[in-house]
């Protein structure tokens, strides 16, 4: 089974109610850290768990030393999935509003502590869903105890000390999530620092998706990324962002096209400009 799989609205609507089913509402909005709750409140598809990206899906920041979004503790994650019902069998089905930034978030910590099967992002999110006029629900999911059991796997990650190392690499192939105005340096409505790190290439993450909202189709994004790596080895990638949550949209699109899964950089571009001696390039 693919790592990286996705799921139309008409597929997930006819497989609710399975028992095998988890699902997960990722709805977020970084102006708005109360959006998702709000949202899920007055609205869900049947049978969804919330999960928030600030409280579930990161850890806690610490100025100065963490990004923006830190990856969360795994042992407390996976006691978060056991209370959302997942097995190590379970079929996973995550979503957000439509581009799948938070949902790929979600995907890749699943992939983190083990669970690289039968996970599938709703392809164009609940815009999608609204789309296909599917209904729904005001219910609250019904609690059963799961007993996932998850580990995380360092190989996934590279951390800011090895990632300054490699840089000037013939083999790297590093890619910055970010929209290009972003990555120029020249709009930082976020951070304190405008800017990428050296040796970056922007890939920006809106760009996996067609007009429609959903995913481009495997080819297009296999060429995309071809470009992007010029002949040096896949698994050798890097990706980032401004926070470790985009660039999960990239890794997600990079396996959809078939490549294996590149490293991380999770503490990205906002714990990056936390240490004056790291390299900071504006420009393409």
């Amino acid at each position: 089974m693919p790592l990286a799989q996705l799921i139309t609205p008409q597929q997930l609507a006819e497989r609710l109610g399975s028992p095998k089913l988890v699902i997960l509402d990722c709805r977020f909005a970084l102006e708005d850290v109360d959006y998702g709750q709000r949202s899920y409140a007055q609205g869900h598809i049947a049978g969804a768990h919330f999960a928030d990206l600030e409280r579930d899906l990161s850890g806690p920041v610490s100025k100065g030393r963490t990004g923006r979004h830190p990856l969360p503790d795994a042992r407390r994650l996976v006691e978060r999935l056991r209370e959302w019902g997942l097995d190590d069998d379970s079929e996973v089905v995550l979503y957000d509003d439509g581009p799948g930034a938070f949902a790929a978030r979600a995907w890749w910590l699943l992939a983190w502590l083990g669970k690289r099967s039968g996970v599938a992002i709703l392809d164009g999110g609940l815009k999608a869903w609204h789309a296909a006029h599917l209904p729904l629900s005001l219910d609250p999911p019904l609690k059963r105890e799961g007993t996932f059991n998850g580990e995380p796997d360092g190989k996934l990650l590279i951390d800011a000390e090895h990632l300054a190392k490699r840089l000037g690499n013939a083999d790297l192939t590093l890619i910055d999530a970010r929209a290009l105005p972003r990555f120029r340096g020249e709009v930082e409505p976020i951070d304190p620092v405008a800017g990428h790190i050296p040796g970056a290439q922007c890939a920006a993450f809106t760009d996996n998706l067609g007009a429609d909202g959903r995913f481009l189709p495997p080819e297009q994004l296999k060429q995309r990324f071809a470009e992007k790596l010029a002949g040096r080895a896949p698994e050798q990638l890097v990706a980032y962002c401004g926070s470790g949550v985009t660039a999960c949209h990239n890794l997600f699109a990079l396996a959809l096209a078939g490549y294996p899964l590149g490293k991380l950089y999770a503490g990205s571009w906002s714990e990056w400009i936390n240490d004056p001696a790291h390299g900071v390039a504006t420009g393409e």
